[in-house]
């Protein structure tokens, strides 16, 4: 007890030291910045390589964690935005989109090094090559994600047609879908808390915070959506601006907790640390 203690006292006071809530304003309004060109830029990559159907995968990966209240006004204004038909992949309206996405990568990287309490000393060159690598290798993942979608039918229909007694573990495509996001989610937690940062860890100084923000992350959203439902006045307060208004709060929360579970893993090192030299 007296461990856990002196760790979430250590972590809490760093977060607030270095203005743990103003950086988790500046992550979450650059979250929502860099999500619409995001996903004009990945949809107009996937169009340029022939996979037509990618904005419905790509809008499901991004939403199907959020709570419904949340999502569903915003997906479905990311559809219309992204069903429109584009033929500039290449101008220079989709190079902004793929800038704006990677400012959101290095708002992820300014908050990490915080939260780590390193010092950033890779070049400038090669910060922006690496969050345009992470906005690309994240595209070229979903475009892979939504080919295996859409041959998710068939090859459900061959197995029951082969393997009898395999209905009841099929599952549903909602369920898949839902399972991949999570995925895609604990995936990118790991990518960013081992790459972004300055420094260097291994996973046994990174997965106590990505535990910790799994975690928070559902309990917050379940306590935002159940609020949503019974007590909010957004609607009547913010009129047509109230979905906005309710993914800014909702982004802010994230932020926060992510920002969170990187002091926690700085925290635990901190104290491990100090009883090694106390040991030693």
């Amino acid at each position: 007890m007296v461990a856990i203690r002196r760790v979430l006292a250590d972590a809490l006071g760093h977060f607030d030291a270095d203005d743990g809530w103003s950086m988790a304003s500046h992550l979450a309004i650059s979250a929502l910045m860099a999500l619409f060109p995001f996903l004009i830029f990945a949809t107009a990559l996937a169009s340029f390589l022939g996979a037509k159907a990618f904005a419905d995968t790509a809008v499901h990966l991004v939403f199907d964690t959020w709570p419904q209240q949340i999502a569903e006004p915003i997906a479905r204004e990311v559809t219309n935005v992204l069903t429109i038909q584009r033929g500039d992949f290449l101008t220079f309206s989709i190079i902004l989109a793929a800038i704006f996405a990677s400012n959101g990568i290095e708002a992820l990287r300014v908050s990490l090094n915080r939260a780590y309490r390193v010092t950033e000393t890779r070049s400038f060159l090669f910060r922006r090559f690496q969050s345009f690598a992470f906005v690309f290798i994240a595209t070229i993942g979903f475009l892979a994600i939504s080919l295996l979608l859409v041959l998710a039918p068939l090859v459900a229909s061959i197995a029951r047609q082969h393997l009898e007694g395999i209905e009841p573990y099929m599952g549903t495509i909602t369920f898949w879908r839902y399972m991949i996001a999570s995925s895609v989610i604990v995936l990118g937690l790991v990518a960013v808390h081992f790459w972004l940062p300055a420094g260097k860890r291994r996973l046994t100084h990174i997965w106590p915070g990505i535990v910790f923000t799994l975690i928070a992350w559902i309990a917050g959203s379940s306590i935002f959506a159940a609020y949503l439902n019974q007590f909010s006045t957004y609607v009547s307060t913010y009129a047509g601006l109230a979905s906005v208004m309710i993914a800014v709060i909702f982004l802010y929360i994230v932020s926060a907790i992510f920002i969170l579970g990187g002091e926690l893993n700085a925290a635990i090192r901190r104290y491990r640390e100090a009883r090694s030299r106390v040991g030693g």
